[in-house]
């Protein structure tokens, strides 16, 4: 028994509310919200929890509904404010170019050759505040106006841009989709960032090792008609130099800072925390380190520099927009959050943790085992990673396991072989003119899987020393 529960009932009440919610999910036109919340009522239901609230012995209020509001409200208490203030950054980075002069100035500081390196690492910062679909679009014709002048296929270039891109939108707050599993899992979000970044990087190197490669298999080069030409692979020519042709767009200082402020304050706080240097004048980088006030700082200087040259209607009009696409991402997490209550309050959690604890499987491989299905049952990566956290955050903690592993793994396993169902393998693909299907597989779906590869045996790694 569990929590006052039969264990046996509540895993069968589990696998109940994973089915309908994949159901619901792919062949319904209910939303992932909606099909999170009426998941989390049915596990309580079958599972045997009361559906009016009920004080136990120990003073502990149980009850379906009383754990649904307290896991939504909870999980969105933590996170709600800075994914606001993230989304909204990143459409001012959007409007006024921001994203365009990153990418100019890797390209200058890279040089010639290195064009992949230097696309990855500005997807790599850029989509941090942006989201990858909208970073990509921006960037990508860069990526095209590059391939027309040097002749280096565009495929190259694009892999290594999406492969930064989705990385770091995968792994580093204050991207929403993290910073919710974040939220569910309870973890600080200046080390997750620090984590993120850590283990994101030998996936990016990777990635591009493979866009190399990739490029010379499907050359392919922008024409003048807005199409590609499939060609046979020739060198690249630097004969022209094609670092000046951008024009209008925000200085570097001016660029960066919006974006590199939050987090050099966040991981002061974070570093400062750990060494135990949070009194006297240090209290004021850990107020300012803290993410809501950090993110915020960098909003209102994205706002006062980048937003410089648009009306207050223009301004205020971007971040509005910003906001609409937070609000679906807080209900999915807030959603989740309500799921992993359910689980954590009746007890599942602990049982769960029991009995993995006597097999040879590390248990940090449930949360990546899950991310990975649910990627590929029904494509959103946000979707994946905050399923996957709602469903083993109360099994990670109960089981003593380092929660940034199991939250890591929720991540990395969202990155599972993208393919048809996810809106980012069109747009890259389409994009880049990719339109055979064994050539969009071998675009994106191959990269997005070596990330996840890289990523799970970073995880295993790690496993060993946290």
């Amino acid at each position: 028994m569990v929590g006052g529960l039969s264990g046996q009932r509540m895993l069968i009440g589990l696998l109940i509310g994973i089915i309908v919610l994949v159901v619901l999910v792919l062949k319904t036109k209910i939303h992932a919200f909606l099909a999170l919340i009426m998941s989390a009522v049915i596990i309580g239901l079958v599972g045997g929890m009361p559906m009016v609230n009920v004080t136990l012995e120990n003073g502990k209020t149980l009850g379906i509904i009383n754990s649904i509001t307290t896991g939504f409200g909870g999980t969105l208490g933590s996170i709600g404010i800075i994914i606001g203030f993230g989304v909204m950054m990143g459409q001012i980075f959007e409007r006024t170019g921001a994203a365009k002069r990153m990418a100019q100035t890797f390209l200058k500081l890279f040089g010639k050759g290195r064009e992949e390196e230097a696309l990855g690492i500005t997807g790599f910062l850029v989509s941090i505040p942006i989201f990858c679909d909208s970073g990509f679009v921006i960037l990508a014709p860069i990526a095209k106006a590059i391939s027309k002048v040097t002749k280096k296929s565009v495929i190259s270039l694009g892999v290594a841009l999406a492969a930064g891109l989705v990385i770091t939108h995968t792994l580093v707050p204050p991207t929403p989709g993290p910073l919710g599993v974040c939220g569910i899992f309870g973890v600080d979000v200046g080390k997750f960032i620090l984590f993120g970044i850590v283990i994101a990087i030998p996936m990016a190197i990777a990635c591009t090792i493979y866009a190399r490669w990739v490029g010379k298999k499907i050359y392919q080069i922008p024409n003048d008609d807005e199409g590609f030409d499939r060609l046979p692979y020739q060198e690249p020519d630097y004969s022209t130099d094609f670092t000046t042709n951008f024009t209008g767009l925000p200085s570097t200082l001016e660029s960066f800072a919006p974006l590199v402020l939050p987090i050099i304050l966040i991981l002061i706080s974070t570093v400062s925390s750990a060494l135990g240097l949070t009194t006297g004048f240090m209290q004021i980088f850990q107020f300012l380190g803290s993410p809501i006030v950090a993110v915020g700082l960098g909003l209102v200087v994205a706002i006062v520099t980048l937003g410089r040259n648009l009306t207050r209607e223009e301004a205020i009009k971007e971040m509005e927009k910003g906001m609409a696409s937070a609000g679906i991402i807080m209900l999915v997490t807030g959603g989740g959050g309500a799921l992993g209550q359910i689980i954590k309050d009746s007890g599942l959690g602990t049982y769960m943790a029991e009995g993995l604890a006597g097999t040879a499987v590390p248990i940090v491989v449930l949360p990546f085992i899950i991310s990975t299905a649910m990627r590929f049952i029904q494509g959103s990566g946000t979707v994946a990673m905050t399923t996957a956290a709602s469903i083993s955050a109360p099994i990670i903690l109960a089981a003593g396991v380092n929660p940034i592993l199991g939250a890591l793994a929720c991540c990395v396993g969202s990155l599972f072989f993208s393919y048809f169902n996810d809106s980012y393998f069109w747009v890259v693909n389409r994009t880049l003119g990719v339109g055979e299907v064994k050539d969009q597989i071998m675009t994106y779906s191959i990269t997005s899987t070596i990330a996840w590869a890289v990523g799970f045996i970073e995880v295993l790694i790690l496993s060993i020393f946290l």
